[in-house]
């Protein structure tokens, strides 16, 4: 039930976005794709939901050959730096769009619904607020909302493109808390894109840190901050002196850097 990326390569035009990118994550992980604007970052997330595909690779998760189940098949949950919410529909509604949508043989009745939208507003500790709409919220309760969207299609995936971009450091620093807690409950396979090493350092149980369409290092955060492996890591990190060489990233995770998965 592993997230299994291998060799992905994705151009635009005669851009190369992806260049070989390969990675594996657990089951249930959280992982944050690291790095600059233009690294590849979101490209790589898109194509894990289906909006993009790759010239080249293959990624395998939930024991499906991932890359054919269509986009609408993948159950992958979606949360953007700008909440994409629908203005003119309340909270409640929102939440319920994914299901409420859903051919009429899949389609939830409309008490399940309401059901699942109670419970989503508890886990998200917006209680209360289902019949607000979103100018009425602060920024975070809109991305609150955002995130129980996401998960009200009962996701196999979670994927986070720069979801606090938008916010000030507090309501962000808050929040990654939050969404960390919030991903141990739920156990979803999740992937943030971030260029915050804080942010992903804080969250994540696994660190990818890309540069120019490649994972430079892979590895917990712990180990990604100890030992930078490329000039770029160290950089990008703000870690003083050279990067120093070190035994492969296997230890008590069992997960590889880079030099292993590429």
């Amino acid at each position: 039930m592993s997230l299994i990326v291998e060799s992905l390569v994705k151009h635009f035009t005669t851009y190369p976005a992806l260049k070989g990118v390969s990675f594996t994550a657990p089951q249930g992980a959280f992982v944050a794709l690291l790095g600059p604007s233009g690294s590849g970052k979101t490209t790589l997330l898109r194509i894990l939901g289906g909006l993009e595909f790759p010239d080249a690779g293959a990624v395998r998760f939930a024991d499906l050959n991932w890359l054919a189940v269509p986009a609408r098949s993948r159950r992958a949950g979606f949360v953007f730096q700008h909440y994409a919410l629908f203005r003119h529909m309340s909270v409640a509604k929102n939440i319920a769009f994914g299901l409420s949508v859903r051919p009429k043989a899949e389609r939830p009745s409309r008490r399940e619904i309401a059901r699942r939208v109670e419970e989503l507003l508890s886990l998200v500790q917006l209680e209360g607020m289902q019949d607000r709409y979103p100018s009425q919220l602060s920024g975070g309760q809109r991305q609150r909302v955002a995130l129980a969207r996401a998960l009200a299609i009962e996701p196999r995936m979670l994927l986070l493109d720069e979801p606090f971009g938008a916010l000030d450091a507090k309501v962000r620093k808050e929040l990654r808390g939050w969404l960390r807690n919030l991903q141990a409950r739920t156990g979803i396979t999740t992937v943030l894109v971030t260029h915050d090493q804080e942010e992903a350092f804080a969250v994540a149980d696994l660190v990818a840190v890309m540069n120019d369409g490649m994972i430079e290092q892979y590895g917990t955060p712990q180990d990604v901050r100890r030992a930078p492996r490329t000039r770029f890591v160290a950089e990008f990190l703000e870690t003083k002196g050279r990067p120093r060489s070190s035994p492969p990233l296997e230890d008590r995770t069992g997960f590889h850097s880079w030099r292993d998965l590429n």
